[in-house]
């Protein structure tokens, strides 16, 4: 069948735009068109036909109507008659510059097809053509390729290209730059931006340099886009298998910490074009676009990914030694405020993605633990114990260039069960009682351990001088939102005072000791109550007033950071600078 859409961007003021789908060959007396509820990279089901409207068809060429029915939320049903060609017309409203997502407005139209174009079931190896129809002075970015330039069309050679295939139209900076000789280009889309086109260049340039060094090839890709789509939103981005997407505030390329956290996001999106695109579990393409796809896996896909992004930025000169561990006690500290981190095996973690990550509820906390932070610990974990081991002869990168060359480069999907037969063929090494303790199991990590193999002590880090006059303010073991000025209680920490005295998601907290509180004054009052104070907590639950008595409690570390232990053995120098890539000898992170 031959498969031809049409996007015109014909009243962007009011973010709506009008599809066509031309279909010919057509040999079955019905047929059915199927909006994906997930998208690749986001696992979550999502509403994504919400948007759709006024969905027709008619048989071509005499433009009689055919019955069209919707059959579920992302399912019309199309008797056809018997014509060859039918031709389909819709609706899509469009207003959410996100990485999964339609925009359409009279400045930009960024496309995720996945949301606005439905498959034909039965046809989605079956290739498809994109024609445009937008502003003659606006340009247009894709990895698609082109058949047409005026009017813009484009061809996939199956439903699963098209989907991975992000289309951004609008009057984008574009640059190029040509890392390992493969042209990269950067889409900066959206008004205002305090970026600097020579320091853009220069970074992504050494991420995508110190990335082809860290897998040990480069990718079998002609090119590659990434997208930035700057605003004022929250920040996240996508994977595809030739571009990312990624959504950032406008003015994030300034002061250095921002900056640094849009290079993160840049690398591990980067490091997606490997691991996930291509180094993938076998579920995970071709995929099942109408439920969710199961994997023990994402732990490895995602976390593993965050961790070799920071060792990416290291190698690259991005982030500093002592910025790199900075970043890694960071990551602990968080870990380590998560009551949930050892209830749930990453496995498990990885399965639980699909109700928990994208929708946390109110004791996901204490009950769970994402697959982000905990499978970046467990990775850093494994490949200091792996370096450690083996006396630096290998390391998690071993791995990695491994599963490149024997999974991800000849297209090969890994199956559930082969991750830790691969670990250990790459490293000479038996980790089946890591696999088990930390990958299968919920031992807790002994971090500090596996920081010596490095020579490094990690441990809370001490108060400064200026501040043990005071005493520490007293913990209650919540974390709060406002809710119109006042102190809503969001989590309620398992094993902090407020879960023990029975402090509610929900509640709102407005008097402690017959004081009012507010949002805004709640960690003021909260220092003149250190450590062991009793408190008389008065709180709205469900609209009702109640009374709640704690003892508050000692808050967590402020910060954990790492200094170099007092004569660490040669191993554990070597191991500091096989991983750090610096002379042994770090300073405590800074302040």
């Amino acid at each position: 069948m031959e498969i031809s859409y049409t996007v015109r961007a014909v009243t962007p003021c009011e973010h709506r735009a009008r599809f066509s789908i031309d279909l010919d060959g057509v040999s079955s007396p019905t047929l059915d068109l199927v909006l994906p509820s997930w998208m690749p990279g986001f696992y979550v089901i999502s509403n994504f036909s919400r948007g759709v409207r006024d969905l027709s068809a008619r048989r071509e060429p005499d433009v009689a109507l055919l019955s069209t029915e919707r059959v579920g939320k992302a399912r019309w049903h199309i008797s056809t008659g018997g014509a060859a060609r039918v031709h389909v017309e819709y609706t899509v409203y469009g207003h959410q510059l996100v990485v999964d997502g339609f925009d359409l407005t009279p400045q930009h139209m960024f496309l995720n097809p996945g949301v606005c174009l439905p498959y034909v079931e039965g046809h989605l190896s079956d290739p498809a053509t994109v024609a445009l129809d937008v502003p003659a002075d606006w340009a247009v970015v894709t990895e698609l390729e082109e058949v047409r330039r005026a009017p813009p069309r484009y061809r996939a050679r199956s439903y699963d290209e098209l989907v991975d295939s992000p289309i951004d139209a609008g009057r984008p900076v574009v640059l190029t730059v040509r890392p390992v000789g493969i042209p990269h280009r950067i889409s900066l889309c959206g008004e205002g931006g305090n970026y600097d086109t020579r320091a853009l260049e220069e970074d992504i340039s050494k991420i995508v340099e110190a990335t082809v060094a860290l897998v040990g090839d480069s990718p079998p890709i002609p090119r590659f886009t990434f997208f930035f789509h700057l605003t004022s939103g929250p920040e996240d981005g996508l994977e595809h298998a030739f571009s990312t997407s990624i959504v950032t505030d406008r003015n994030c390329f300034r002061p250095a910490e921002s900056y640094r956290a849009f290079l993160y996001l840049t690398t591990h999106e980067y490091l997606h074009l490997y691991n996930v695109k291509r180094i993938r579990p076998k579920v995970l393409g071709p995929f099942d676009y109408t439920r969710e796809n199961y994997t023990r896996l994402l732990w490895w896909m995602e976390g593993a990914t965050r961790y070799f992004t920071y060792l990416v930025l290291r190698r690259a000169g991005l982030f500093t030694a002592e910025q790199f561990l900075e970043q890694r006690a960071k990551t602990i500290k968080e870990y380590l405020e998560t009551p949930g981190r050892n209830r749930v095996s990453l496995e498990e973690s990885s399965i639980l993605a699909w109700i928990e990550y994208e929708q946390p509820f109110e004791d996901t906390p204490n009950q769970s633990v994402s697959y982000y932070p905990k499978g970046d610990l467990v990775s850093m974990c494994l490949d200091l114990e792996i370096r450690h081991q083996s006396e630096t002869c290998s390391s998690l990168e071993s791995v990695l260039r491994l599963l490149w060359n024997e999974y991800g480069k000849v297209g090969r999907g890994l199956e559930e069960d082969e991750l830790l037969p691969v670990v250990n063929r790459a490293t000479g090494l038996d980790l089946h009682s890591f696999f088990d303790r930390h990958v299968r199991g919920t031992e807790e990590l002994d971090l500090e351990a596996f920081a010596r193999h490095a020579g490094l002590v990690l441990a809370p880090k001490p108060t400064r001088l200026d501040e043990k006059d005071e005493p520490e303010p007293g913990d209650l073991g919540i974390a709060v939102e406002d809710a119109g000025g006042l102190a809503r209680v969001r989590y309620s920490f398992a094993g902090r005072p407020g879960h023990a005295a029975g402090l509610t998601p929900g509640d709102e907290i407005i008097a402690i000791n017959d004081g009012k509180v507010t949002y805004a004054n709640l960690d003021k009052t909260l220092e003149k109550c250190p450590a062991g104070t009793l408190l008389d907590l008065t709180v709205f639950r469900r609209g009702y007033l109640h009374r709640v008595s704690l003892v508050t409690g000692t808050l967590p570390p402020r910060k954990y950071a790492f200094t170099p232990m007092d004569g660490p053995s040669e191993l554990a120098r070597k191991v500091y600078e096989s991983w750090v890539g610096t002379r042994w000898g770090p300073r405590p992170t800074p302040s």
